[in-house]
């Protein structure tokens, strides 16, 4: 097995596994480990009222929680029965620096991300988390359909 890590932004739709599916055979491939990285966006940008601030912390750790149980044990549960070593990690906070965070922290070889399709106005004029990767990744990014 190589000491290769290779980064898999996770957004966890049961309906759509086919990036977590594509790490997977590469990992096997090549005998790396995967590192599941799922992000809860959250926006520094938003205000919130007094009694918002008071209860994030509660609402924060319940999103956690449900992140951990719904998205990222069932990911890990299925590289495990795939054979392929994997650690997950769930962060809370802007999605495309996150990513970069901790693919340099793992010191990862490769990204692996899904394409969204979003054709939204938002998408459009603000980028997307794929664009984003694409653009300010330190390694190679690859873009799953």
């Amino acid at each position: 097995m190589s000491s290769e890590t290779f980064v898999v932004a996770y957004e966890g739709h049961p309906a759509d596994p086919a990036v977590l599916d594509y790490a997977i055979i590469r990992a096997k491939a090549e005998g790396a480990k995967l590192l599941l990285v799922h992000v809860l966006e959250w926006s520094a940008y938003s205000f919130l009222t007094p009694q918002e601030v008071e209860e994030r912390h509660g609402r924060r750790k319940q999103e956690l929680s449900r992140a951990n149980e719904v998205v990222m044990a069932p990911a890990l549960q299925k590289c495990e029965a795939e054979g392929v070593a994997a650690d997950g990690v769930i962060r809370y906070g802007q999605v495309v620096e996150l990513i970069l965070e901790e693919t340099k922290k793992a010191s990862a070889s490769v990204i692996y991300v899904g394409r969204s399709g979003s054709q939204s106005m938002a998408a459009r004029v603000f980028g997307s988390v794929t664009l984003g990767l694409a653009q300010l990744a330190p390694v190679p990014t690859v873009i799953v359909p």
